[in-house]
């Protein structure tokens, strides 16, 4: 362990928010992934500043993680500092028809929170596993509703260092992409904007979402949703049915029977297996029917 930089942390954070060689298997829905050297939990948005502050000043990789939903880990783990806006950094208030919430909350956290005060417009966001800051990254969406028609302004963080709050018009919010995610920013938290609406009608929405999850999704497995990106013109899951891949696995990781857009930790799993039956898959796809699959899921570490 690097004793120096240790204890420079303890200058910015406490100790009981820092986890030594941390197995990150624990904070991924897919349970995969090797050690990370530092596993820091700030608080507040001036610890997330100080934290990237001192990790470029003594040039030490750090990378960003909420949830873990949408993250493959590699076995090997990553020698650096992750940097988790989860749970310590997760309040939500609600103002009106505007709902202001830190990153580290979850969308089912948000989707509840809004249920209670009768407050329409995120139901789509209920089921995804993830936190409010990488949804804003990616503009997540599910059910034909992204996070582009409920964002009105996002606080980020910038590449140096400084604290930005940008509205919704320059958000430049696109499939799976936003300016967050191509600028390198961090988020810290965002204001929703949702409309009032009848409380039975809200939770049915959800309800309905929820039994259409269930039965088409493999909830019962680690995953990191959907595996890879929507092809123009093309539904990913059809063409790696198509390309008779239901069920195809590497080691513990399987294309799920359920969905095929899925690939599922179905046995103890490495990341190394999962990055191969993705290779694998994307290959055959292509193979067969000329179409490129491009992951959804983000990488970290050496694969």
């Amino acid at each position: 362990m690097n004793q120096d930089f240790y204890q420079e942390l303890l200058n910015i954070i406490s100790k009981e928010q820092i986890q030594i060689e941390e197995p990150m298997r624990n904070h991924t829905t897919f349970r995969v992934g090797g050690p990370a050297e530092f596993f820091v939990q700030p608080k507040t948005a001036e610890e997330v500043q100080g934290l990237v502050g001192l990790c470029k000043e003594r040039e030490i990789p750090y990378y960003i993680v909420g949830n873990g939903s949408n993250l493959l880990v590699s076995d090997q783990g990553f020698r650096g500092v992750i940097i988790q806006i989860f749970k310590e950094m997760s309040q939500i208030q609600i103002e009106g028809e505007l709902v202001k919430a830190q990153a580290g909350a979850l969308l089912s956290a948000i989707a509840s929170k809004a249920l209670e005060a009768g407050l329409a417009g995120f139901e789509f966001a209920a089921g995804i596993p993830g936190a409010l800051g990488g949804a804003c990254v990616m503009n997540a969406g599910a059910y034909g509703k992204e996070m582009k028609d409920v964002l009105r302004e996002v606080t980020v963080l910038t590449p140096e260092g400084e604290v930005l709050a940008i509205p919704d018009e320059k958000l430049e919010l696109g499939y799976r992409t936003s300016i967050i995610a191509k600028k390198g920013y961090i988020v810290l938290e965002a204001v929703i904007r949702l409309q009032k609406g009848e409380k039975e009608e809200i939770k049915a929405r959800m309800d309905e979402l929820k039994e259409k999850r269930i039965t088409k999704q493999p909830l019962e497995y680690p995953s990191a949703g959907s595996t890879f990106k929507r092809p123009e013109g093309y539904f990913a899951g059809k063409l790696i049915q198509d390309a008779g891949l239901q069920g195809f696995s590497v080691g513990g990781a399987q294309v799920s029977m359920k969905h095929c857009g899925f690939v599922i930790n179905k046995d103890n799993a490495t990341a190394a297996d999962v990055a191969e039956l993705m290779r694998k898959v994307s290959e055959q796809v292509e193979e067969k029917f000329g179409v490129r699959l491009e992951p959804e899921v983000k990488r970290l570490g050496e694969f």
